[in-house]
């Protein structure tokens, strides 16, 4: 099978619950519900571009306990392909805790288990040569990372997307570097531009074009986004909805604008493609459940 995208990154079952308020420092709260899902940045988008039609597959790493089987099988019910997902005997899989407030504001805790023991040599690299596109997102350990960099190494020919995350992003631009620079498209959020380049991210943007990245497409939350690239450069209005929980709006707007780009639509569409996912998203609570099919974008005509 060929492929539109392969998605790369940790593999995480969410456990969800919703509390009154998010508890600080020596603060209380309680929980009014809770909610176990699959997720995983890069999986979300996964999910995310398979609704929308495209062939999709993924490079990871579970163990085989309940929860990799969660995540492999949901995935296999999603369309994705699990052919690039490496299974380990014992170990656990990786689990995200989240805690959702009233708003749909959310904190997040991350256990990795067996996602930081994915080395290169567990990777089948015709795999990853099979896609057009290659989207990578953040592991917590180093093992992971250096796979990713050596991977893209050997794939002169496939097209990068990066979305770094905050936990990538605090490793510094020039460990970045060498994925940056074969970025044909690169998502950050206001914050971790700030955290990457220390200054606004219009003029982060211009940094990380000059960087070598072909587009930057800053994610803004109830502001839209802004997307440039050499030529141009857009602020993208939101689409206006009730938010239940925020949980993979990011995720799901790297979809979009995925999506954007494989049909060759311009840098504005892409970007209003990528904010009518995610406006979908966070209608829903979880990740995946508010994700929409290709039948829903007919509001863009």
């Amino acid at each position: 099978m060929r492929f539109d995208v392969v998605c790369f990154g940790a593999l995480n079952i969410d456990r969800l619950y919703r509390v009154n308020r998010i508890a600080r420092e020596d603060e209380e709260s309680y929980i009014t519900d809770f909610k176990e899902t699959p997720g995983g940045s890069a999986a979300n988008t996964a999910v995310g571009l398979s609704r929308l039609g495209l062939k999709t597959g993924f490079i990871g790493k579970v163990s085989d306990d309940r929860e990799g089987n969660l995540l492999i099988g949901d995935f296999k019910k999603e369309g994705v392909d699990t052919n690039g997902i490496a299974v380990l005997r014992g170990g656990r899989s990786g689990v995200a805790v989240g805690f959702v407030d009233r708003k749909g504001e959310r904190a997040l805790y991350v256990d990795p288990g067996v996602n930081d023991s994915l080395q290169f040599v567990e990777i089948d690299v015709n795999y990853a040569q099979n896609t057009k596109f290659l989207h990578l997102t953040s592991f917590v350990g180093e093992k992971p990372f250096r796979a990713q960099k050596n991977l893209i190494k050997g794939l002169p020919d496939v097209r990068i997307s990066f979305d770094p995350g905050e936990l990538y992003t605090r490793k510094g631009l020039p460990s970045l570097w060498p994925i940056i620079k074969r970025s044909a498209a690169l998502f950050l959020n206001r914050n971790e531009m700030s955290i990457l380049i220390g200054k606004g991210y219009k003029e982060g943007a211009k940094i990380l074009l000059k960087k070598g990245a072909s587009i930057v497409a800053v994610k803004l939350g109830k502001k839209g986004c802004y997307v440039t690239d050499s030529k141009e450069s857009h602020m993208v209005e939101p689409y206006k909805v009730k938010v239940v929980d925020t949980t993979g709006a990011g995720d799901a707007f790297c979809a979009g604008f995925l999506y954007g780009l494989m049909k060759n639509k311009d840098l504005h569409e892409c970007g209003r493609l990528g904010n009518l996912v995610a406006s979908r998203c966070i209608t829903k609570a979880g990740a995946r459940e508010g994700l929409p099919k290709v039948s829903d974008l007919c509001e863009l005509k």
